[in-house]
């Protein structure tokens, strides 16, 4: 149980005060937009997935000002979003069919809970989906175009989402009984340095045979490897769209105060370890993983099975996924871990030259 000295102590992180008007500017689109060109997916990286891109065009129409500075901001996160965004979806959709009752879904830290949104879009009423920011202007983007009576928005911390408050609140109702999915997306590195705290925080929320997914910005133990592929995000990847005043400035307000609340992968797995019995690295981009835990092994081979191979180029992927963190010697996933195949669009796909 996280006690109130450790809330006390998130209370007072930088998310909620350093980083505070930062965010809640960019959120307002009054700066940190991208000022040379708009993210937009490239569909070839993903196949020209069917499933992919009917994610990402739903997840696009429901932008906010903050989305676009967001997958600006990542090498190929916007890619990502789409490959995982149609995976939960399917996973999801599964669940719902198992239980005859919407399956739900917790986006945690994720701006303007276009994620969540675009999940509750599509999954028209068989899925209710969470979000939760402290920034007030991301709720008025979530407001704004909601997409979906089934999309719900906490405006606070994650840890005020507490038993009381989803009993309490009727909003919450439908989240009493935990999530199928619980997705964290580079929230927890702007709070603390103990990952073990604050996964004992939201791993309860988790229900029987669900998932957590994370998105997390890592150290590493060669703080030289750390700055160079920092370099390749900020000088080969970001310089597509942001200026090099705008890329030094928000280094000089954010990212160098985020480093030290960032742990490495080796810190990370020790503790999904304490509370997981199988933890999966699904995608790398420079010093940013997607991370997949769950006490079920099925639910994780599930998952994962309905993922497409990374979509990234491989200069920018540091790691041969997927990458096991946490696994049981009595049933181990690595004999079943695999990608799904793309269900490709065969008019956007280039025509291959007869011989």
């Amino acid at each position: 149980m996280v006690d109130r000295t450790t809330i006390d102590h998130w209370r007072s992180a930088p998310r909620l005060t350093a980083f505070a008007r930062f965010f809640e500017r960019t959120a307002r689109g009054e700066s940190g937009a991208p000022d040379l060109a708009q993210p937009k997916i490239d569909l070839s990286l993903l196949d020209f997935d069917l499933e992919a891109a009917v994610f990402s065009d739903t997840h696009r129409r429901l932008w906010g000002h903050f989305d676009s500075h967001y997958f600006a901001s990542i090498p190929y996160r916007l890619e990502e979003e789409a490959r995982v965004g149609a995976a939960i979806l399917a996973f999801a959709l599964r669940a719902w069919s198992r239980s005859a009752s919407p399956a739900t879904i917790y986006t945690l830290g994720t701006g303007t809970g276009c994620l969540a949104r675009a999940l509750a879009t599509l999954g028209n009423g068989r899925i209710e989906a969470l979000c939760c920011s402290p920034t007030a202007a991301n709720r008025v983007s979530f407001v704004a175009k909601r997409g979906s009576d089934h999309a719900h928005f906490f405006h606070g911390p994650f840890f005020d989402l507490t038993n009381d408050r989803y009993l309490s609140d009727p909003e919450l109702f439908p989240f009493q009984a935990g999530f199928d999915v619980l997705l964290e997306d580079t929230t927890f590195q702007m709070y603390d340095r103990d990952r073990i705290k604050q996964l004992d925080f939201v791993v309860p929320r988790i229900r029987p045979g669900g998932i957590l997914v994370q998105v997390q910005k890592l150290a590493h133990e060669d703080p030289d490897t750390y700055e160079e592929r920092e370099r390749q995000k900020d000088e080969l990847f970001k310089t597509r769209y942001f200026s090099a005043g705008d890329i030094s400035k928000k280094k000089d307000e954010v990212l160098n105060t985020m480093t030290g609340l960032q742990v490495d992968l080796a810190t990370t797995a020790a503790a999904l370890g304490t509370f997981f019995r199988y933890s999966v690295v699904t995608w790398n981009s420079g010093n940013f993983y997607t991370i997949v835990s769950s006490n079920s092994r099925t639910a994780t081979l599930e998952l994962v099975s309905l993922m497409l191979k990374p979509a990234i180029p491989p200069g920018y992927c540091y790691e041969r996924l997927p990458v096991i963190l946490v696994d049981t010697e009595a049933e181990p996933l690595a004999p079943e871990l695999s990608w799904r195949c793309a269900n490709t669009m065969a008019p956007l796909a280039p025509r291959r030259q007869a011989f």
